[in-house]
C-alpha cells in the first residue's frame, strides 16, 4: 500500500525515521516532513511567503513549512499517486486530550481527512523517545491491521505509552481528556533588558477517569481515539436559538 508519511518535529526526528523504516517493511512510503521542529503550531498554512520542497532522497521531501503545509504540498505536487494512507509521526511525546488542538502532529493527519483521505497519527507518550522501537514496531502493526480490515475514511490519533514491547496490554479506544489551562508565561529579559516572554509547559491533567485517553496510557494501554473536525456543540443548539431567537422577531 502507499502511504504519505509527515511529521511536526522535523525531517530527521528519530521518531519518524524509525516509523518510515518499519513502514516500509511492507508498504511504499513517501516522506513530507517540515525542515525544522514545528511542533505546536497546530493547523497553520503558511500564506505570506513561498514554499521550497528539497528532494533529500527518493521519495524523501523536506519543506519549510508547517506539518500541515507538508501534506498540502505532498498531496498536491509531489506524490504523484494518491496514497492510501496518511499517517503523522511519530510524536515526541503524548497528544492527548486538549492537546489535539495544538499538536503540529494531528494537524498534519487532519490536513489529509480534509483533503478526503484516512489518517492516522502516532505519539509516544514520553519526551525524549524512550522505547521508541517498541512504538515504531507498534504503529507498524496497527497500520497493518487497519489496512486488512474495513478501510474507512477516518482520522485516529493514537498514543502509545512509553514501555517495551512485552509490557503492552493492548489496544483501548478512548476519548479524550481534559488538562488544566496552560501553566503561566514567564516573562524574561534579554541581554539588552528587552522583556521577552515564554509559553509555559502544558496544564496538568484535570480529566482521566476510565474511558479517557490519559486513562489508557497510564494503564499500559495504547489509546486510540477517533477525532472529527466538526466543532459545533449540537447539544447547544436548541437552547442557543430559543435564547436567541426569542422576542427577536428573526425565525
Amino acid at each position: 500500500m502507499r502511504i504519505l508519511l509527515a511529521n511536526d518535529d522535523g525531517f530527521s526526528a528519530p521518531g519518524i525515521v524509525q516509523l518510515g523504516e518499519a513502514l516500509s517493511r511492507r508498504h511504499e512510503v513517501w516522506v513530507a516532513a517540515p525542515d525544522s521542529n514545528r511542533s505546536g503550531v497546530s493547523n497553520a498554512l503558511t500564506l505570506d511567503r513561498p514554499l521550497y520542497a528539497t528532494e533529500v532522497a527518493p521519495n524523501r521531501w523536506q519543506i519549510n513549512g508547517t506539518p500541515a503545509d507538508c501534506v498540502h504540498i505532498a498531496l498536491n505536487c509531489l506524490v504523484p499517486k494518491s496514497p492510501h494512507l496518511v499517517v503523522s509521526g511519530i510524536n515526541n511525546g503524548e497528544n492527548m486530550g486538549d492537546d489535539t488542538l495544538y499538536s503540529g502532529t494531528v494537524a498534519a493527519a487532519m490536513e489529509a481527512y480534509l483533503m478526503g483521505l484516512p489518517a492516522i497519527a502516532f505519539s509516544l507518550a514520553a519526551r525524549g523517545w524512550p522505547h521508541l522501537d517498541a512504538a515504531a514496531d507498534a504503529a507498524a502493526a496497527f497500520v497493518d491491521h487497519w489496512f486488512a480490515g474495513e478501510r474507512r475514511h477516518e482520522l485516529l490519533n493514537v498514543n502509545f505509552p512509553a514501555l517495551p514491547t512485552s509490557e503492552h496490554r493492548g489496544l483501548k479506544v478512548a476519548r479524550l481528556g481534559r488538562r488544566h489551562a496552560a501553566e503561566p508565561v514567564l516573562p524574561v529579559h534579554d541581554p539588552q533588558g528587552r522583556p521577552m516572554y515564554w509559553i509555559g509547559p502544558p496544564g496538568k491533567v484535570r480529566e482521566s477517569e476510565e474511558g479517557t485517553d490519559f486513562a489508557a496510557v497510564a494503564a499500559g494501554f495504547t489509546s486510540v481515539t477517533p477525532l472529527h473536525v466538526d466543532l459545533t456543540r449540537t447539544d447547544a443548539l436548541d437552547d442557543l436559538r430559543s435564547r436567541l431567537m426569542t422576542g427577536s422577531g428573526h425565525g
